[in-house]
């Protein structure tokens, strides 16, 4: 009992250790965002008066409310639209067999393991060619094709765990292929269908590179990653703590829907570990 009760400790000791290591350059930059320009410490140094002056001005300098709408907007239409395909494409690569089907699948796994940077250079071409360049379009569609290879194989994944009975019954009673798709095997990877949409999320809000490339001159549709980058980059703002209160503005949103969805998120990724 004694030795169980050591080994608690000493995971639960990791654990704490590994939180504090993870959460310090946060809370560090969180320090320094509310701290006077005048009062700047290294580290995690608690300022002596806290000031949310840092945020107005990097708000109204950097214009960071049309940042923020525009990878919202960016953020949605991504995840509804690679939501949309991967369901459709997962459930027929499942349930139904059709010429190619390995090939495909192949495919698929290339594309988990295909570098933007493969791709950035082509895509400003074909973009550039359909006059797309420098439109929310130009954002939204090359992420949907990206995140199609992860969202196939993680929806396949759990449309295998859902019951085969469930699917005959279905069929039994009449139900075409459309309506088993949605009445029962969406309802029953729910969680897996949240935890992608989470996923989807935080990978299109955190993207850089083809905001970089794609859309550098439209500031109309410039996402909160890039104007970060052009506000952090002026030389206007040489202040370290407005740059903070700047860092901190564009990964509050994050941070907000990690902790709405962390319960769905855990459950979705623990889903598939153990079949009943």
């Amino acid at each position: 009992m004694n030795g169980r009760r050591s080994e608690q400790l000493l995971g639960y000791g990791l654990l704490t250790l590994g939180t504090l290591i993870a959460l310090y350059p946060f809370a560090s930059i969180a320090m320094l965002a509310l701290t006077p320009g005048d009062q700047r410490t290294g580290g995690l140094g608690i300022p002596k008066t806290i000031t949310f002056d840092n945020f107005v001005i990097a708000w109204t300098r950097g214009g960071f409310g049309q940042a923020l709408w525009s990878s919202l907007i960016v953020a949605i239409a991504v995840v509804v639209g690679a939501s949309l395909v991967s369901l459709l494409a997962a459930y027929a690569f499942q349930t139904m067999r059709f010429p190619g089907r390995g090939a495909l699948l192949a495919i698929l796994l290339v594309g988990l393991i295909m570098p933007y940077e493969g791709l950035i250079i082509p895509l400003y071409y074909l973009l550039d060619g359909m006059g797309l360049l420098n439109t929310y379009w130009a954002l939204i569609l090359p992420q949907i094709a990206t995140s199609v290879s992860l969202g196939v194989l993680w929806m396949r994944q759990a449309f295998a765990s859902v019951p085969h009975s469930l699917a005959e019954a279905a069929s039994i009673d009449g139900a075409s292929r459309w309506a088993t798709l949605w009445r029962i095997f969406v309802p029953v990877s729910g969680p897996a269908i949240a935890t992608l949409g989470t996923l989807l999320f935080l990978y299109t809000w955190n993207e850089f590179l083809m905001a970089l490339v794609l859309v550098p001159q439209n500031p109309a549709v410039q996402t909160a990653p890039l104007a970060l980058s052009f506000f952090a980059g002026s030389t206007r703002n040489f202040d370290p703590t407005v740059t903070a209160a700047a860092a901190v503005t564009v990964a509050l949103p994050i941070l907000v829907v990690y902790v709405i969805f962390q319960r769905r998120f855990i459950t979705g990724i623990t889903a598939g570990a153990v079949k009943e």
